[in-house]
């Protein structure tokens, strides 16, 4: 198997994982803040990192600038997964996979042609008719647009910088990170005297979503994309609003009409328009 497949397939496992993680946050948000589910998740999944706390100077300016993307990333989508559904805050994080070849193209200096505006267009189509699903646009779905953003901008970076360091220091750093920034979001709330104990019923969950969904995530989407290029891990991450719709439905019982699911067609088809061959719909700005 070449390097290039053993990607894509860590990247595919990663993403049907994510899936998974929009019905559990939500569910726990019911009991806890977003603030303390963060700190705990990442506390919990740089356990099993912490072996891995070493490197240069580099490494850790980059793992710390991945790190803080990623907090505002997972930040914005707990906070919004608390006033919108789990299968529409899939399909709307699920954005990013068409913001991506469009940063790619502005960073890189070169022209978007009309075949990607069209992927946007579609996209966004799909957008409004999922947000019309279950009622009219709320301020869970703009939160979760900024974790879309938050989260091009890891992507883009992450390609950048994944091959010039070892995988797992990388990603042990990026975990510290968010794990200190949501104790320092925590803070005020525990000075307040409300209580940032994790609840029983809850530890399950969050082992899983520290563990495996994160920690493990966090280290098969670094090595994966030492091999696969941003725009085709845009592709790839398309699934995860269809994963997340499949156990939002057996988790919380969520069920997308015909309506939603039409919106959430016109989303994946746009994320696939959107990562044809560059060489069709980008050129330079020379040309």
């Amino acid at each position: 198997m070449s390097r290039h497949a053993l990607g894509i397939l860590l990247l595919i496992a990663v993403t049907l994982i994510w899936g998974s993680t929009f019905a559990l946050v939500k569910d726990a948000t019911h009991s806890i803040s977003p603030a303390v589910l963060i700190a705990w998740r990442f506390t919990v999944a740089l356990v099993p990192l912490l072996f891995f706390l070493h490197g240069d100077r580099t490494l850790w300016r980059d793992g710390i600038l991945l790190g803080a993307m990623a907090m505002v990333s997972y930040a914005t989508q707990t906070i919004g997964l608390q006033y919108t559904s789990a299968n529409r805050g899939a399909f709307i994080t699920g954005l990013n996979v068409v913001m991506v070849p469009l940063a790619v193209a502005a960073l890189g200096g070169r022209r978007i042609t009309p075949a990607v505006w069209a992927a946007v267009a579609v996209a966004l189509g799909g957008i409004a008719l999922l947000s019309f699903e279950g009622g009219p646009i709320n301020v869970g779905d703009a939160w979760i647009f900024a974790c879309a953003v938050a989260y091009v901008a890891y992507i883009v970076y992450l390609e950048r910088v994944a091959g010039q360091h070892r995988t797992l220091p990388l990603a042990a750093v990026q975990v510290l990170t968010v794990a200190v920034l949501g104790w320092l979001w925590v803070a005020p709330q525990a000075l307040s005297g409300s209580s940032i104990a994790l609840p029983a019923d809850l530890w399950g969950a969050v082992l899983y979503l520290g563990v495996i969904a994160t920690a493990g995530t966090t280290l098969l989407q670094t090595l994966g994309q030492k091999y696969v290029s941003a725009p085709e891990a845009a592709l790839i991450y398309a699934l995860e609003p269809v994963a997340a719709a499949v156990f939002a439905y057996f988790w919380i019982h969520e069920v997308v009409g015909p309506r939603g699911l039409l919106g959430g067609l016109l989303v994946v088809i746009g994320m696939a328009l959107s990562q044809l061959p560059e060489r069709k719909r980008i050129v330079p700005l020379s040309e």
